[in-house]
């Protein structure tokens, strides 16, 4: 099993920032008002040539009747259930509170190893009074400055001599696994797609729109399957969003979108395929991801006997002229069809990463050229001798031909299809070359 550690502790104390440090990036949204984590974060990082992953977790609020905190506490026991180690966070400037105390609690009665760190320790005063903290009785503790940095190497230090290097092989092996993001406009039922896979409550699903505003990794091992799934924040249009969170979201969800390999668009059936979802559909087919489109809510949609055929008719004219793609009529509520649809998406990930041996690549792409040559341009006769696939991630085909420039988008569109057509490339936009031989 890949080895986690989990940062926990109430709102504010600077549970992202450490995150962010550890990271080395900024993925944790840092905002000064309490409570902006709202659902658990992963990441990965090394130490002393261990690798491991991290779980940044909302702020812990015992007892509340807000919707958001009173799902927080959840995650957060979520969290310190699927962690192999847990990081205590408390913060000098405002001492010991209840909220610590009740944390405190009931990490005492975890058999798993607690690293009580205290934060914003940066200077001799505050050395003197993060000594309080000893009073939680916690064997292993840390005085750390996130923000600077101060004191985190110590921390790390103790997590990593706590791993085997096995767990640190199977973190590795666990991230090199296929990535499926879950994209789309808000309230499509992304999160509930994720739940009813999983069949847990792993993301916060409520009739709010814009609950996820990060996105979330799971770890998906059933019925011989195994990838990951990414849950991102529901993508609007722009001028909606007034708050910073709300644009960090839609940066987070794009980034989701450059980490995946595949990309599952939910298209709610009752509003049929907004701008909205051609523009995040054509943002995956530039960065060039495999996409499955997934028609949600289609219990509630009445149905004559070609409705399926007609809609998928109607909305591959929307998406042209990438149409290539699997589309795959569900109800996450009903769980119909939503296994069918993880199936197409691993189909679609063995198609992004086909490598075709260029003997096979001239024998058949050369035929389709002699079959149906390129126009003439300006009296000269344009000739393609020889195909090569070139090894990116997307699949790219390099065409050499003696009038690179002269070739026409129609031909083009030609050669292309003859590539999806005798190679199964459904679902992966394809990248083509001209270049002089």
């Amino acid at each position: 099993m890949s080895y986690t550690v989990a940062i926990v502790g109430r709102p504010n104390v600077g549970k992202s920032t450490f995150f962010n440090r550890l990271l080395e990036e900024r993925k944790a949204i840092v905002d000064d008002i309490s409570g902006v984590t709202r659902d658990r974060q992963y990441g990965v990082t090394d130490w002393n040539g261990k690798t491991f992953n991290v779980i940044d977790t909302g702020g812990f609020v015992p007892h509340t009747d807000d919707v958001f905190e009173r799902e927080i506490r959840k995650q957060v026991k979520i969290a310190i259930d699927e962690a192999n180690c847990i990081v205590f966070m408390v913060d000098v400037v405002t001492g010991i509170t209840d909220l610590d105390d009740t944390m405190a609690d009931l990490l005492r009665r975890t058999t798993k190893p607690v690293y009580l760190v205290v934060n914003k320790v940066d200077n001799g005063t505050r050395q003197l009074e993060a000594t309080e903290f000893y009073s939680l009785g916690f064997e292993n503790t840390y005085f750390i400055s996130s923000i600077t940095g101060t004191g985190t190497g110590e921390v790390l230090d103790a997590i990593t001599d706590g791993m085997k290097e096995e767990d640190s092989d199977d973190t590795l092996r666990e991230n090199a696994l296929p990535k499926f993001a879950i994209i789309g406009q808000p309230n499509a039922g992304k999160s509930s797609l994720l739940n009813a896979l999983i069949g847990q409550e792993r993301t916060i699903v409520s009739d709010i729109a814009g609950t996820t505003r990060d996105t979330i990794h799971t770890h998906y091992n059933m019925f011989q399957k195994e990838f990951m799934l990414i849950d991102t924040a529901g993508i609007r249009k722009k001028n909606k969003e007034k708050e910073d969170l709300e644009f960090y979201s839609i940066i987070r969800a794009i980034k989701a979108m450059d980490e995946a390999d595949v990309c599952l668009l939910l298209i709610d059936a009752g509003k049929g395929v907004t701008a909205q979802d051609v523009s995040i559909f054509s943002l995956a087919t530039r960065k060039g991801k495999g996409i499955v489109v997934l028609v949600n809510k289609w219990d509630l949609v009445e149905k004559e006997t070609n409705t399926a055929r007609d809609y998928e008719k109607a909305l591959k004219a929307k998406l042209a002229p990438f149409t290539d793609v699997p589309v795959i009529f569900i109800s996450v509520t009903e769980k119909t069809r939503i296994f069918k649809a993880i199936e197409f998406a691993l189909e679609v990930y063995e198609n992004r990463n086909r490598k075709i041996p260029t003997s096979q690549l001239n024998e058949i792409m050369l035929k389709a050229v002699e079959a149906y040559h390129a126009p003439v341009v300006r009296g000269n006769t344009v000739k393609i001798k020889y195909v090569t696939q070139l090894p990116t991630a997307v699949p790219s085909f390099a065409f050499f031909t003696n009038y690179p420039d002269d070739i026409k988008s129609a031909y083009k569109n030609y050669l292309e299809n003859q590539l999806r057509t005798k190679f199964r490339l459904t679902g992966v936009p394809i990248r083509i070359f001209f270049r002089k031989k």
